[in-house]
């Protein structure tokens, strides 16, 4: 049964242009990947120079969140799914579930909470509250030096940041609970699994 990750969510969340559709243009596209993906048994790897330094300094920004906020967090490895979702967020308290962003450089560091609002990072972290079963969780945009293999050409002065207070590299960003756009996610994923058998189903009747 098609779950979608959580990560992924923004993907099918995406208003369509007609009212008599669920599924936007966009939503449809990424559950057709998706679906050949099931039918031909691969996994479609995404990569980037921001990627990569988010998982260099996954642990760096950890670090730094603690230090800002005098706490000791430690990484989540537990993955958790439920009917729709699946999904593993990076912090959570017992209470409340943070989720780390690594900016590429300090022209990328969203120094305030309106510059941090992201859609796709909202979707995710509704996901997340859905999964831990819990009433808050926030964004945390943690800014710190990227890694030298990865720089190369730019200037140096927007990814080395040590010298910067600490407490002026960290935005945060919170979310709370909404029971009604948790509905909303449940019928989109509820659609976009129709949608996803419906492919899948086409594929296999196109190539018998």
């Amino acid at each position: 049964m098609l779950r979608i990750r959580c990560s992924s969510l923004g993907k099918i969340m995406t208003e369509p242009k007609s009212k008599d559709e669920i599924l936007s243009v966009g939503a449809k596209t990424y559950i057709e990947d998706l679906a050949k993906e099931f039918v031909y048994g691969y996994v479609k790897e995404v990569t980037s120079k921001e990627m990569e330094k988010g998982l260099i300094v996954e642990q760096a920004c950890i670090d730094l969140l603690n230090e800002v906020l005098f706490t000791s967090f430690t990484k989540n490895t537990e993955r958790r799914e439920n009917e729709w979702l699946t999904g593993e967020c990076d912090i959570f308290t017992g209470r409340k579930i943070h989720d780390i962003k690594a900016p590429w450089s300090l022209a990328t560091f969203p120094a305030t909470v309106f510059a941090g609002r992201d859609r796709d990072y909202e979707w995710q972290l509704r996901g997340y509250m859905m999964l831990w079963n819990v009433d808050e969780s926030e964004i945390d945009y943690c800014m710190v030096s990227t890694p030298d293999e990865l720089i190369r050409y730019e200037p140096e002065a927007i990814h080395y940041v040590d010298h910067i207070d600490p407490m002026l590299r960290v935005t945060r960003v919170p979310y709370a609970r909404d029971k009604a756009l948790e509905d909303k996610i449940k019928r989109k994923v509820d659609v976009a699994r129709e949608y996803f058998e419906q492919i899948a189903q086409t594929i296999a009747e196109e190539h018998a």
